[in-house]
Formats: C-alpha cells, sequence, structure tokens
C-alpha cells in the first residue's frame, strides 16, 4: 500500500511542458483513483475481519472437538468444543505441546496414531482413548487424526472427535440388555439342559443308596458265617442260608453296575457345571477392559448356552485350532457375539427342516490363526440370504424374522462389538438355498487393532 501511495505521489508531480490545469486535474484524477484504493483495502481489511469472525463462530459452533497442532505436537487450534471437554481455555493451550497441558489422556496412543499416518493417506480412527474429564471422573474419547500436508510434506495434524463416555455407557447397557434378553429366551431350554443330567444323577444316587443297603445285608451275612468259624458251630444251614442271601443281594451286578453309576453322576454333574459356567460367563456384566481370552473356550461356552436351540434341528460340528494364542477382548461382548450368529443359524436351519424328527441341518464352527488375525467361521445349511436383504444384514432393528422371533438387534451389535470395539471385521458368504457363513476376524494384538481402523 506505500509503494502504491509512492507511486501516486510520483505521478502527481507536474511535468515541465503540463499547464497547471492539466496538473491539477491530474492531480484530482490521482486522488480520486487513492481514494478508490483506500476504500478497496478498507473492504478487504473488513472482508478479512468478517472472514475471521465467521472462521471463529464457525468453530465455536462445530459440536465436535477440534484441535491442531503441528509435526510435533504444539497446539495451533483449540476450539469451544475442546475447552469444555477439557476443562481449559483456547489461550491457555495455543503454542504449547501436549505433554505440557494440564490434563490426562492417553498421549500414547494419539502419538502412535500420528507416527502411523505421518506417511500415508488417509485418516486414521481412534476409539475409546481415555481421559480425566474436568470433575477428575475416567472419559472416554472417539477420536479421528487427519495428516495436514503441504507439497507432499507433513505441516500437523488436525484432530476431530467427541466425548463418547455417555454412549459407551449406553452401548454397555444395551448390550447387556441383548445378553440378559437371550438368556431369558433361552431360560427354558437351559432348565432343560440342566434337568436331564440331575435326572439321571438323582436316578443313580438313589440306585447307589439301594446298593449299598443291599451290600450292608451281605457283609452282615459274611459277618455272621465269620463269627461262626471262629466259635466253630458254622453248620450246612447256615452256609445255606448264607448263599441265599447273598444271591438275592446280586453282588455281581452291583459290583459291575456302581461303578458305572458313579461315573454317569460325575459325568452329569460336569455337564451342569459346565452349564452354569457358560452361563455365568454370559451373565457376566463384563469389564470396560480387554483381557487376553482363550476364544475357543468361549465359543464352547456359547455353543453350550445355546445347545437347546439347536440341537433338535443340526448336528454341531466344530473344528477349533489348538494352537490359537490369546486375544485382547471383552469377554462378554464377543460371547454374545458367537451366541447370537449361533442362534441365528439354527433358526435359519428350522426354516428348512421344520419340525421334521428325521431331517437335520449342520452348524459348523471353525477358527484358524490366519497371520496376525483370528478367523472364526459359522457355517448353517440353512436357507441363505436373500439378494434384497444383504445390504441391511448388520442394520439395528432389521430383522427377516417373525414377530416375537427376533429383535433385528444381535448382528448390529455383533458388527459394532467386532469392528468399533475390537477392530476386526465381521462379513458373510451366503447362497439361496444353501446356508450362510459368517466371518469374524480379530487381531491379535492391539496394535493390529488399532491398525486396522486406519481409513
Amino acid at each position: 500500500m506505500w509503494e502504491q501511495s509512492n507511486n501516486y505521489a510520483l505521478a502527481a508531480k507536474p511535468s515541465a511542458d503540463e499547464t497547471e490545469e492539466q496538473a491539477r486535474d491530474k492531480l484530482e484524477q490521482i486522488n480520486t483513483q487513492l481514494e478508490e484504493a483506500l476504500t478497496r483495502a478498507n473492504d478487504l481489511a473488513a472482508a478479512w475481519a468478517i472472514e475471521n469472525n465467521a472462521r471463529a463462530a464457525l468453530l465455536s459452533a462445530l459440536p465436535s472437538i477440534l484441535i491442531s497442532v503441528d509435526e510435533e505436537g504444539y497446539v495451533q487450534e483449540w476450539n469451544a468444543r475442546a475447552e469444555s471437554t477439557f476443562g481449559l481455555m483456547k489461550q491457555d493451550t495455543l503454542g504449547k505441546s501436549f505433554l505440557e497441558l494440564p490434563f490426562t489422556w492417553d498421549w500414547p496412543t494419539i502419538h502412535q496414531g500420528m507416527a502411523h499416518i505421518r506417511e500415508r493417506e488417509g485418516s486414521f480412527r481412534l476409539d475409546d482413548v481415555r481421559y480425566t474429564r474436568p470433575n477428575g471422573k475416567l472419559g472416554f474419547l472417539g477420536l479421528t487424526l487427519t495428516p495436514l500436508r503441504l507439497e507432499g510434506y507433513t505441516l500437523g495434524f488436525l484432530i476431530l472427535g467427541a466425548d463418547i463416555t455417555e454412549r459407551k455407557s449406553l452401548e454397555s447397557q444395551l448390550v447387556q440388555a441383548q445378553k440378559m434378553e437371550s438368556i431369558g429366551q433361552l431360560a427354558a431350554g437351559i432348565a432343560h439342559e440342566i434337568n436331564t443330567p440331575i435326572q439321571y444323577v438323582g436316578d443313580n444316587t438313589q440306585f447307589i443308596q439301594k446298593s449299598f443297603a443291599k451290600l450292608q445285608a451281605a457283609f452282615e451275612v459274611y459277618e455272621g458265617l465269620a463269627a461262626a468259624v471262629r466259635e466253630g458251630s458254622l453248620s450246612a444251614a447256615q452256609v445255606a442260608e448264607a448263599a441265599a442271601q447273598i444271591k438275592q443281594a446280586k453282588l455281581p451286578y452291583l459290583l459291575e453296575e456302581i461303578p458305572v453309576a458313579l461315573q454317569e453322576s460325575l459325568q452329569g454333574i460336569a455337564r451342569v457345571a459346565e452349564i452354569v459356567r457358560a452361563m455365568k460367563d454370559f451373565s457376566h456384566p463384563g469389564t470396560e477392559e480387554k483381557i487376553l481370552l482363550d476364544l475357543n473356550r468361549s465359543i464352547e461356552s456359547a455353543v453350550t448356552v445355546s445347545c437347546n436351540e439347536w440341537k433338535y434341528v443340526a448336528t454341531m460340528e466344530m473344528d477349533l485350532a489348538p494352537d490359537l494364542p490369546l486375544v485382547p477382548c471383552l469377554p462378554g461382548d464377543f460371547g454374545q457375539v458367537i451366541l447370537n450368529i449361533i442362534i441365528n443359524a439354527a433358526h435359519a436351519i428350522t426354516s428348512v427342516v421344520g419340525d421334521s424328527p428325521t431331517e437335520r441341518g449342520v452348524i459348523t464352527i471353525r477358527s484358524r490363526l490366519e497371520g496376525d488375525w483370528v478367523e472364526i467361521r459359522i457355517s448353517d445349511t440353512g436357507t441363505g440370504i436373500a439378494e434384497a436383504d444383504r445390504s441391511k444384514v448388520f442394520d439395528l432393528f432389521f430383522t427377516t424374522k417373525e414377530v416375537g422371533k427376533g429383535t433385528g438387534q444381535g448382528l448390529a451389535i455383533a458388527h459394532s462389538t467386532i469392528v468399533e470395539k475390537h477392530g476386526g471385521s465381521i462379513d458373510f458368504e451366503t447362497e439361496m438355498g444353501k446356508g450362510t457363513t459368517f466371518i469374524v476376524r480379530l487381531p491379535v494384538t492391539e496394535l493390529s487393532s488399532t491398525s486396522a481402523q486406519a481409513a
């Protein structure tokens, strides 16, 4: 602007051959141009101020956390939602490193995410990032990291996100409610499954009790014979009477059947214990932290709990790899996923075989280690999924079952659990009239789990 004013000033100096009137006209013309230039400058300044105000208003109105940091992690932008979420004002954060800010959050995980996308395209999603809320309580953030680049160089990162603490609580309640609903629907079958072994445990116990009475009577006969021998008063009549009593007690039969009854009783007790353990696994509220889980055992528990749903319509075939590593999981949530898929498989097979006492389908569960992932395939020989329904399978409240048979929550929760909570994937292969296979893949390590969420 100063340079332009100087140019105007030089142009305003009259030349030697100009008249005074020509010079005055030229000066007026230049003054007019100068005023127009000043007006344009003022308009630009006003527009700049309006743009800054609009930008500030936009950032203030943005319902999400928005933080901009440079390549070293020093704060460049901190919007109103970030202020309310972390309890720190913008002026107290600008130009400071995250490590200097007086609040606690999982910076190593965020830093790891930045490192992951520093040389890559796209954004990076971080779920369940722990932080300390202004009230001192534990909270959770869902964050998306996006690199800011210019001509191939990473200048910094944009962090967008939200406090998902309440959402996680609601999701946990929904999962728990759905879990208890499943247990409620299976209650009659579970009671039947427990009643069967309890029944033959009771029958065998009564048999052993009666057998013991006969053994005791036989023992008393032998005691009488032994006493008569010692006294030298044993007679043929006593021996004949003892032989008759021992024959009546059926000692060879008892000696053969009592061990069998004891073995069956132990098996029945073990079966009841297995069912109770499986029910305990599924009814437990679960934890907010992942633990190293034996996936095969969790699958077996789901098969046990759902036994009464499938055993009348299908044969269960399990091919579980014995070399599976322990996988970081939320045990209750994972078990619920497997349970939902098994029950769906049983219902799909029921639609094919109906109430036929002879026809049965097959449910096959297979687990394998595939590189850094564990893959679980659950197949059924049911109806298959219609083409029109395939895109809606994981939608909340979508179901093809009749009223009272399904709520449409099972597979939606399964998708959320596997993909969002575990960084895995869930998909299916299906063919009408042949059946469906659901494929669940889980990362073996947390690092893989996090990396799997990169866009």
